[in-house]
């Protein structure tokens, strides 16, 4: 029994030596071996700028609105359920995520670079809230007080460091590196909750907002002007907090 218990003390610390090194790899690697990321100035060129009700832009700010349902609706079940749990990390993501309807509402209604912060400093919040609760609920929970306001900080600082410099490969970093811990986790580690599946369905979602940003205009074209496909990326995107918000509702302690 103790040789066994050794083993697999040894195999769980090297499992979040290997979390680090696929969190950290890739900023070091972007840092050394990427040029300066810089904004593309053809970023806020959208394809959908149809003025309703005397909203600019009103389909590409309306489709925030998920966000901001989902947020409140995951706030409300943290607040509920307290001590379940990476508890405050979630709050985070969740309250990153009702941020998100507002900041991006925002910079859609007038999109420039100066309004792009706004948009992104709540996403931030979301992310590293994100990935604070991945890796305390599958390291350990204590590691959730320890990992929080420096996790935030780096977010909000990749931010920062994007307007100062014009350089976006720390934010980069920030938005995918959740993600990496997804599916790092999710195939190496063992839940302490059920339904974990509920991550990936959200990682699909995510990429396929990513995909469909990317085909803003010919979304656009191909659905006769009924929508565009930054607004079906907004739509998209909400199902990764959804997905959260679900399997947060639904899981329960696997027993020891």
């Amino acid at each position: 029994m103790q040789k066994s218990s050794a083993s697999e003390r040894t195999l769980s610390g090297r499992r979040e030596l290997a979390l680090v090194f696929v969190l950290l790899a890739p900023l070091v690697a972007v840092f050394l071996a990427v040029p300066r990321i810089a904004q593309d100035s053809r970023y806020h060129a959208f394809a959908d700028t149809r003025n309703i009700l005397s909203a600019p832009n009103f389909a590409n700010v309306a489709s925030n609105l998920p966000f901001l349902v989902i947020g409140i609706a995951g706030l409300a079940l943290c607040l509920r359920r307290p001590a379940t749990g990476a508890a405050r990390a979630w709050a985070v993501f969740f309250g990153g995520t009702a941020l998100v309807a507002i900041g991006s509402g925002y910079y859609h209604w007038s999109p420039s670079s100066e309004t792009l912060l706004w948009d992104r400093l709540p996403m931030t919040l979301a992310f590293m809230g994100l990935l604070t609760a991945l890796i305390s609920e599958h390291v350990g929970e204590s590691v959730e007080k320890k990992l929080l306001v420096p996790a935030i900080l780096v977010g909000l600082a990749s931010v920062g460091w994007w307007r100062y410099s014009g350089d976006l490969r720390l934010y980069v970093w920030v938005q995918f590196a959740p993600l990496l811990a997804i599916l790092f986790v999710l195939a190496t580690f063992r839940g302490r909750y059920t339904h974990r599946s509920y991550l990936f369905f959200g990682l699909v979602c995510y990429a396929l907002a990513k995909v469909a940003e990317l085909a803003d205009s010919d979304i656009y074209t191909i659905t006769s002007s009924a929508v565009s496909g930054h607004s079906l990326k907004h739509l998209l995107a909400a199902g990764a907090p959804l997905s959260v918000y679900l399997m947060l509702r639904r899981r329960v302690r696997v027993a020891d």
